[in-house]
């Protein structure tokens, strides 16, 4: 560990400011959405302190090991990551709930693999690109992207099988952005995503319309995709959480109702409030200024993180860092833009603000990266 103590002086503390503040407005946005349901918050809101506390001394580790030294392990935590996305489909460790394989459990133990899997990719992917553009002067071919995607292609193809399209691109996005700094030109990248969402709208087209079952989507996110296109198609089933929730946001005004006030929220009309749906909350509790409040902490968060990115010493700092950019700028904009109807139901949480345990730690991990990044950005000399 290439560890000295003026390290300290070069923490990006506004980062590390700026996440305790959004942990910190996501508490009592739980406890009240949990209430909601007729619950008590206690043992939520100890769950989600308990992991903010265990990802706060995950990330102090991950800052604090030199990240020069992650490529040596990437070779062992790309083939570990798999293995655990394996997992969920053996018998006796993979839990299958309502026909989803997400979570495995080794005795008292139970976490859901594709949450540390966005961190593994993030250094493994970072650590390909680097030594990849090492090789090649420029990645100006349509060549190039062949081998970074492959590389990607595994993990996102066991995640979408669990099935968890969130999570898949969230991958994908990282490999956007990563690719982007890497030197792939925008517009290359703008193509392909073009071609991708007419191949997916033209799936949904043909399940819906035509009644051609393609096994790449699975019939509840042919339903979201549809509801994105037309909430009123089916609003008793699968489009009730995309209307409920911008009646909510709608109903909350400019300053909202006030905390445990929200009545989408307190009559049981909403849906996994306390989840994906949490920004359906705030907006109905805490109105258009609350909203307004709580993305601009986000937007001051990327800035910092792409900021990190620009200073970084190396491209390994710098993809590291782009990846962690992408991951938390793709949570936002999805888990929003569909509460909001601008975006389709992915099933994401809100990074720092959603009950969820699991996705704090890695959230928090990740951010412990993008610090290491900016906390060496300048030599020491010893």
């Amino acid at each position: 560990m290439n560890w000295d103590s003026r390290l300290l002086r070069h923490v990006d503390y506004s980062a590390l400011l700026l996440t305790v503040l959004l942990i910190g407005m996501g508490m009592p946005i739980i406890a009240s959405a949990v209430k909601a349901q007729g619950d008590s918050p206690t043992g939520d809101l100890f769950k989600q302190g308990m992991a903010a506390g265990l990802g706060f001394l995950l990330m102090a580790l991950l800052a604090l090991i030199d990240y020069n030294e992650f490529p040596k392990l990437a070779r062992a935590l790309y083939y570990i990551n798999l293995l655990l996305l394996l997992l969920v489909r053996v018998p006796g460790i993979g839990i299958n709930s309502k026909g989803a394989y997400r979570w495995i459990h080794f005795g008292p133990l139970q976490f859901q693999p594709s949450e540390p899997a966005k961190v593994i990719m993030l250094i493994t992917l970072a650590n390909f690109l680097a030594k990849y553009m090492e090789d090649h002067e420029r990645l100006d071919k349509w060549s190039d992207l062949i081998l970074p995607t492959l590389h990607v292609l595994p993990a996102a193809a066991l995640v979408m099988l669990q099935p968890d399209l969130g999570t898949s691109l969230v991958f994908i996005v990282m490999l956007a952005a990563m690719l982007y700094m890497a030197g792939v030109p925008g517009w290359r990248l703008a193509g392909i995503a073009i071609v991708g969402i007419t191949l997916v709208s033209g799936i949904a087209y043909a399940d819906l319309h035509w009644h051609v079952k393609i096994p790449l989507l699975q019939d509840y996110q042919i339903k979201r995709l549809a509801c994105f296109v037309d909430p009123s198609a089916d609003p008793n089933d699968a489009c009730y959480q995309v209307t409920q929730g911008r009646i909510a946001i709608g109903s909350g005004g400019l300053w909202g109702k006030g905390l445990e006030k929200g009545t989408q929220n307190q009559l049981g009309f909403l849906v996994e409030q306390h989840t994906d749906w949490i920004f359906s909350v705030l907006g109905e509790e805490l109105g258009f200024v609350g909203g307004t409040a709580l993305l601009l902490v986000y937007f001051l968060l990327l800035a910092r993180l792409i900021i990190i990115a620009i200073n970084a010493k190396d491209h390994f700092g710098l993809l590291l860092a782009t990846g962690v950019a992408a991951m938390f700028g793709f949570h936002v904009a999805e888990n929003v833009g569909m509460v909001l109807g601008v975006m389709p139901a992915a099933g994401i949480p809100l990074p720092f603000i959603s009950y969820a345990p699991s996705a704090l730690l890695t959230n928090l991990a990740a951010l412990g990266i993008a610090l290491n990044v900016f906390m060496r950005r300048h030599t020491i000399m010893f």
